[in-house]
């Protein structure tokens, strides 16, 4: 398997650190950030090839982080890693420029394929 760069942001400490460890598991290079402003200062830097992104952060939500790292780099894959599980949360993180929506709790094999499926 070919090693990634993921970038996982999470406000909750906990889930990030359990999403990277199940990655790292994987063979896969990763960072965490708590953050939107700190997810972005980590990836001019690591230049992630995916973001998993919780959309709930606070203050700067995970659309805007999404956005922003589109202008870093317009291949990175973005998937929604988050609690809003509606049917209108899931189409608006997708014409958001979400590539994938996965709901809390994150099913690690959801996890896996949807990293492991980018382009």
């Amino acid at each position: 398997m070919k090693q990634t760069r993921i970038l996982v942001v999470d406000d909750n400490e906990d889930s990030a650190d359990l999403m990277a460890e199940v990655l790292r598991g994987l063979g896969h290079d990763v960072r965490t950030a708590l953050d939107g402003p700190t997810a972005l200062d980590l990836a001019v830097d690591f230049r992630p090839q995916v973001a998993l992104l919780d959309i709930g952060l606070p203050g700067m939500d995970g659309y805007e982080v999404a956005r922003r790292l589109r202008e870093l780099d317009d291949d990175v894959r973005v998937i929604a890693v988050t609690g809003f599980s509606r049917d209108g949360d899931r189409a608006r993180s997708l014409a958001a420029g979400f590539d994938a929506h996965l709901v809390k709790p994150v099913d690690l094999e959801a996890l896996r394929t949807s990293v492991m499926n980018q382009p």
